[in-house]
């Protein structure tokens, strides 16, 4: 007898469940002293000890609860785990998005963690390590907050549109990241730049920004966040047909997504190293 496949909403149960102990690991963690473990693409590309020790709490929680899954993880990669079957699922994780805030105490840091199922994204939580905000979705199932389901941004003016973005830490790629900005900023009502990826998607999921867009994520850093803004009505895409990826991510209301995305293709957006 072949066991059936979990759904959805098993998914996010188990996701809840992890992601909250896991930040509440991070949060104490924070509170007794951030120490920098190593660094990664740049000097100042940090990894703290806690975005290691979260991410082992994480796989080891996963491991106990879903043996036989794959996990993803941005500090061990497939762990000890290897890859998914190919119906399998995967777990996708980010210890804590946001690390350099977290190493400032600054209150916009997350653990972002999704289920893929078949190589689609069928379930996600983002939780706030700080706050304990924490945004959930499944796929078909909405996008929630607080038991409320999450509707994007209505503006259908690009010039009243407030746009959240990052900056890698390469400095030839933030360099134009800038050069990118200093073009688009004239155009929309302001700039944000907060500094995690997950939270910036789920921000745009309930319209406390217009959109968002990015360059450089990885997996981790789109999986959970990325089907909360689609599941509240993003559109969630590339460049110029290509689907999201370290390329760019655009996230924005369908009104908007048009505009936006002819002006970041004009810009180069994508481009540079």
């Amino acid at each position: 007898m072949i066991a059936s496949a979990p759904t959805p909403q098993e998914l996010l149960t188990i996701a809840v469940e992890v992601a909250r102990d896991a930040a509440a690991t991070a949060h104490r963690m924070r509170a007794e002293g951030v120490s920098v473990a190593a660094t990664k693409s740049t000097v100042t590309d940090v990894v703290t000890a806690a975005d290691r020790a979260v991410e082992r709490q994480v796989l080891e929680a996963l491991r106990a609860r879903r043996p036989g899954d794959a996990v993803l993880g941005e500090e061990y990669g497939a762990g000890e785990t290897g890859p998914a079957a190919e119906d399998g699922v995967r777990w996708i994780v980010d210890p804590i998005d946001g690390t350099v805030n977290y190493l400032y105490g600054l209150p916009y840091c997350a653990v972002s963690l999704a289920a893929e199922v078949a190589g689609e994204v069928v379930a996600g939580v983002v939780r706030n390590v700080v706050t304990g905000d924490e945004w959930t979705a499944t796929a078909g199932g909405g996008a929630w907050r607080d038991g409320q389901r999450l509707r994007c941004s209505a503006e259908t003016d690009l010039g009243q549109a407030l746009v959240a973005t990052g900056f890698g830490y390469d400095a030839g790629r933030r360099a134009h990241q800038a050069r990118v900005v200093a073009e688009l900023i004239p155009q929309v009502r302001d700039i944000r730049r907060m500094g995690a990826a997950a939270l910036d998607l789920c921000l745009a999921a309930e319209g406390r920004v217009d959109a968002y867009y990015e360059k450089g994520l990885a997996a981790w850093d789109l999986a959970a966040g990325g089907l909360v803004a689609r599941e509240a009505g993003l559109l969630v895409t590339g460049l110029s047909g290509r689907p999201p990826g370290p390329d760019l991510v655009l996230a924005a209301p369908p009104a908007l997504h048009e505009p936006l995305h002819t002006r970041l293709a004009a810009l180069d957006a994508s481009g540079g190293p």
